[in-house]
C-alpha cells in the first residue's frame, strides 16, 4: 500500500544514497573546520572536498567483511580520496557522524511533514466558514444531544491542527541537535568550537552535553509528537467513518469512477481511507513507545537504540507524511449531505430541545428538580411512544401552568443553538 505512495520527497530523504551523502557532508564539514583552524592542511581539505565520493555497492562489500557500516563507508571514501583521507574522521567516533546526520535528516523530514500539515490546516480553514450555517445534530455518548453546526466540527479540527503545527515546530527544534564530542562526550580529541561551527554550518545546533550519543529523550519527544498528529488524523477519520454509517449518512468519502466497495456486495461504498488512517495511527503510537524505550542506555552509550531507530524514524516520518496526504484527499473530496443533517436533527421528534424546555420551566418554577421531573417524564413518553415532543409539551397541563403557547414555540427554534456559530468559527480561524 505505502510502497505505491508516489510522492517522492520523503522516499529520497531516507534513501541509502542520501544517508551516505549526509554522512559525507558532515565529514567534509569537519575537515573544512579543522583546516580553518590550521589543524589539518588546507590543501588536504580541498582535495577531500573535491574527490570524496562513495559507492553503495562497494560499501556493502566492505561491510560484509567489517560488519560495521561507518567503517565500511569511511574505507570506501578513503579509496576515492587517496593519501589525504588520513585527515578524515580524525578525533571522531561513529556516533558523531550518525547522530549529527540523523539530526539533519529528521529536521528535513519534519519540514516535509509540516508542509503537508499546513495544507491540512488550509483546507479546513477554507471549509469551516462555508458550513457555519449548516445545522447538524451534536452527539454525546453516540446519542443525539443538541443541535450545532457542521462548521464547528471543521473549526475544531482546524484548531487542533494548529496546535499540532506548534508541537511539530517544537519537536523539530528539539531534535535538530548534533554532536562531535567524541567517544564519551568529553571532547578529548576535538574541541567544542569545532563542533559548534560545524553544526551551525549544517543548520543545526550543538548538544549542550552529550555522551557518545545525543540523548534519546529528544527523539522520543519528536516521535511522540508524530504520534499525537496521527491521533488527530485518527480523530477526524473516526468522525467521518461514524457519520458515513448508513443510518446516519451525513458524510461520505469521495467515491471515484470505477471504484469498487466490496467483492460480494456491489452496493457498498465504504470509508476505506479513513479506516486505513485510523489503523495506521496505531503504528505511530507503537513507534513512539519504542522511542521512549530507547531513552535509557548503559552508561555513555550502548546500541540498543540503534537498530530500533533505523526502523521507527524513517517509518514514522514516511507514514505520517503519507497519512496527511491521504487525509487531505479525503477532506477535499468529502461529500457533505446537509439535507440529511437536517433530517437527523428531526429524527427524535423534537427531543433535542428538551434542555430549552427545562431552562424555561426552571425560571418559572420553585425548583429545578421539579422542572426536570416534568420534562423528563414528557421526554420518556415521547421516546417510548414515538410521539412528537413539542405536542406533548404543548398539551401538558403542568407545563401550561407556567408557559404560554408562544413561549413554547420559541423553545423549539433551532437558531437558538446555531446563532453564535459564526462568532466561534471566526475566533477559531483567527489563530
Amino acid at each position: 500500500m505505502i510502497s505505491r505512495y508516489t510522492l517522492p520527497e520523503m522516499a529520497r530523504l531516507w534513501s541509502e544514497e542520501n544517508k551516505f551523502a549526509t554522512w559525507l557532508k558532515v565529514e567534509i564539514a569537519v575537515c573544512e573546520a579543522k583546516a580553518e583552524k590550521g589543524e589539518i592542511p588546507a590543501k588536504a581539505a580541498g582535495v577531500i572536498k573535491q574527490k570524496a565520493a562513495f559507492n553503495i555497492k562497494r560499501i556493502n562489500e566492505i561491510e560484509a567483511v567489517t560488519d560495521h557500516d561507518v567503517i565500511a563507508f569511511l574505507t570506501n571514501v578513503a579509496e576515492t580520496v587517496g593519501e589525504e583521507s588520513k585527515y578524515i574522521h580524525v578525533g571522531l567516533t561513529s556516533s558523531d557522524i550518525l547522530d549529527t546526520s540523523l539530526a539533519i535528516l529528521m529536521k528535513k523530514a519534519g519540514s516535509l511533514i509540516k508542509k503537508k500539515l499546513s495544507e491540512t490546516a488550509g483546507i479546513l480553514k477554507e471549509m469551516a466558514p462555508k458550513y457555519a450555517d449548516v445545522p447538524c445534530i451534536g452527539r454525546t455518548h453516540g446519542i443525539h444531544a443538541e443541535p450545532t453546526v457542521f462548521g464547528l466540527k471543521l473549526a475544531l479540527w482546524y484548531t487542533e491542527i494548529v496546535r499540532d503545527l506548534k508541537r511539530l515546530n517544537a519537536a523539530i527544534k528539539e531534535v535538530s541537535v548534533g554532536k562531535l564530542s567524541g567517544a564519551v562526550g568529553n571532547f578529548a580529541n576535538i574541541d567544542p568550537e569545532t563542533e559548534a561551527g560545524v553544526c551551525k554550518k549544517l543548520g543545526i545546533g550543538p548538544a549542550e552535553v552529550s555522551t557518545q550519543v545525543v540523548q534519546r529523550d529528544r527523539h522520543a519527544y519528536y516521535l511522540s509528537v508524530l504520534a499525537i498528529i496521527g491521533g488527530t488524523i485518527e480523530k477526524i477519520a473516526t468522525e467521518v467513518r461514524n457519520l458515513q454509517r448508513t443510518e446516519i449518512l451525513e458524510l461520505e468519502e469521495g467515491f471515484a469512477r470505477g471504484q469498487k466497495g466490496s467483492s460480494a456486495m456491489p452496493h457498498k461504498k465504504n470509508p476505506i481511507t479513513c479506516e486505513r488512517l485510523a489503523g495506521l495511527a496505531r503504528v505511530l503510537r507503537a513507534n513512539s513507545m519504542a522511542a521512549m524505550e530507547n531513552m535509557a542506555l548503559w552508561h555513555e552509550r550502548d546500541i540498543t537504540h540503534s537498530s530500533v531507530e533505523r526502523i521507527i524514524i524513517p517509518d514514522s516520518t514516511t507514514l505520517l507524511h503519507y497519512m496527511l496526504h491521504k487525509l487531505n484527499n479525503v477532506l477535499v473530496n468529502l461529500r457533505i449531505n446537509s439535507e440529511r443533517m437536517r433530517e437527523n436533527i428531526e429524527l427524535t421528534r423534537g427531543l433535542v430541545f428538551s434542555q430549552r424546555v427545562l431552562l424555561a420551566l426552571t425560571e418559572k418554577m420553585p425548583s429545578r428538580e421539579g422542572a426536570y421531573k416534568i420534562v423528563q417524564s414528557l421526554a420518556l413518553k415521547s421516546w417510548d411512544r414515538g410521539e412528537d415532543f413539542k405536542k406533548l409539551v404543548s398539551a401538558s397541563p403542568e407545563v401550561k401552568k407556567y408557559l404560554r403557547p408562544k413561549e413554547i414555540d420559541s423553545l423549539f427554534d433551532i437558531a437558538y443553538y446555531t446563532g453564535r456559530a459564526n462568532e466561534i468559527i471566526k475566533r477559531a480561524l483567527a489563530l
